[in-house]
């Protein structure tokens, strides 16, 4: 669990107010029935240039007000003001670490009923500080959850809808209770579908293979930033396809992906040793090229990062 520790100022109703001061009635409807979407956006700190990057803010709010249209939302900030309100919310913070940016759109009517059409949103946001959510280094011990994966159908996963994580915090914490680090979610025909609230790859035979969109995941920019990468920088063979629970226990490595997870190495699952039961090679040139990339380091993706200071 992330230690809370926010700026100062949160954008709240239309305007910046002290973040102790951006609070919602028990009467909201976002808050009684989940009727929220929100993302998470990382900012890095690059000591050499003195600036925080905020990773892929432009492809995080497209995928936010994308969204929208699945939970009826209107709001009058459009694209170009929410990634403003983000930037502005990280030279407001004065944090010179690394920080994770939370753009929050909700139902903010004080009303009565599950509907989404027709009920007014709002738009706001957060900022705190935030290291390693996981741990990235040792590698991490994890279990095939109980619980399946929501349907796409039942409750939309393309989307980071409030109400939704209640899937997440249920594995998560049966795995934590178990002794594990973290969750695996299959999806009701038994196919592996993501991790807690991360995306997972496996490494079979020098290729890298993660489930396709379709399979009820989220479909992550932190995903995305990594099959790319491995594609251009390390010239493997990306595969999206259907991946057995077995699987996972046969291949080289597995890794999680997201914005909190990062590239967060798996050691065993079901307390079946992976590879080696160490974080993998392939695994660690990954991590080490993401870590460089998001620090805006590597010219040839420098336009990922969204410089917030000067």
């Amino acid at each position: 669990m992330a230690k809370m520790v926010p700026g100062a100022i949160a954008y709240f109703e239309g305007g910046y107010v002290p973040a102790d001061q951006a609070k919602v009635s028990v009467m909201t409807h976002g808050f009684n029935y989940g009727t929220g979407l929100f993302e998470g956006i990382r900012g890095y700190y690059n000591k050499e240039e003195d600036n925080v990057h905020i990773f892929r803010l432009p492809e995080h709010v497209d995928r936010l007000v994308r969204n929208f249209n699945i939970l009826c939302m209107e709001i009058p900030e459009d694209r170009a003001a929410i990634a403003q309100i983000c930037i502005e919310l990280v030279k407001r913070s004065g944090f010179k670490e690394d920080v994770y940016i939370r753009p929050l759109c909700y139902k903010s009517e004080l009303s009565l009923g599950p509907a989404v059409r027709g009920i007014e949103s709002k738009l706001c946001c957060y900022l705190i500080k935030l290291g390693d959510y996981v741990d990235i280094e040792s590698g991490l011990d994890v279990a095939v959850s109980s619980w399946r994966r929501l349907c796409d159908n039942a409750i939309p996963t393309r989307a980071k809808t409030t109400g939704s994580y209640i899937n997440s915090a249920l594995a998560s914490s049966e795995a934590k209770q178990s002794g594990f680090h973290e969750a695996i979610f299959l999806r009701e025909d038994g196919t592996v579908a993501e991790g807690s609230a991360m995306n997972i790859f496996m490494i079979l035979d020098g290729k890298l293979i993660t489930p396709p969109p379709n399979a009820d995941i989220l479909v992550g920019i932190t995903r995305n930033t990594v099959m790319q990468l491995a594609r251009e920088v390390l010239n493997m063979e990306v595969i999206e396809r259907p991946i057995a629970r077995t699987e996972l226990y046969v291949c080289d490595e597995i890794f999680f992906s997201g914005t909190g997870a990062q590239v967060a190495p798996v050691r065993s699952v079901d307390r079946r040793l992976i590879g080696t039961g160490k974080p993998g090679e392939i695994t660690r040139k990954l991590q080490d090229i993401y870590f460089e990339v998001v620090q805006g380091k590597v010219p040839a993706y420098r336009h990922w990062c969204t410089p917030t200071l000067g």
